[in-house]
């Protein structure tokens, strides 16, 4: 079998066409509608606890503050984990989600926010604000020891709009 020049040629310009898709994982939430930090270091406690190295997650967010689901974004070290706004918000768009709450831990109990803490959550803030998708809160809870912190209380997050979903 021979193949023709226009064929090859063809071949090397083809564009491929690829779908995206929110494959759903069996649900962590309850009905449950999240209006303060302590109500979502509630929901989430348990599970972050159970790792002994640092993992960022993200709840997505209906306007009413329900939960749409939970994406693990990244598996860290000990001390630390990758966090790329890329990656934090994709499940955010396929889940149509108007915002997001950041949450990580700190396996070693304190919940203090690294310079890299900060950084990050000004980035997400500021990638969110160009989607469309806010930023309600980062909070970081402190392994297994029951602590926690939230950017938002401790007025470290540069809130705005409609943050009425976490004071009610």
């Amino acid at each position: 079998m021979t193949t023709s020049y226009q064929e090859i040629r063809t071949m090397e310009n083809e564009l491929e066409v690829v779908n995206i898709r929110l494959v759903r994982e069996p649900s962590l939430y309850s009905e449950q509608i999240l209006d303060s930090p302590q109500a979502v270091v509630e929901l989430m406690a348990k599970e972050l606890s159970q790792y002994d190295r640092e993992v960022f997650c993200i709840l997505n967010m209906k306007n009413n503050g329900q939960v749409i689901n939970m994406n693990l974004v990244s598996v860290g070290t000990i001390n630390a984990s990758l966090v790329i706004p890329r990656e934090v918000f994709k499940s955010s768009i396929l889940a149509n989600a108007s915002a997001i709450i950041g949450l990580h831990n700190h396996p070693s109990g304190n919940v203090k926010p690294s310079k890299e803490d900060m950084i990050v959550t000004r980035k997400l803030q500021k990638c969110g604000q160009l989607l469309g998708i806010e930023l309600l809160d980062h909070i970081i809870v402190g392994g297994t020891n029951g602590k926690m912190l939230s950017f938002r209380e401790e007025k470290m997050l540069n809130v705005t709009g409609r943050m009425g979903e976490m004071e009610r």
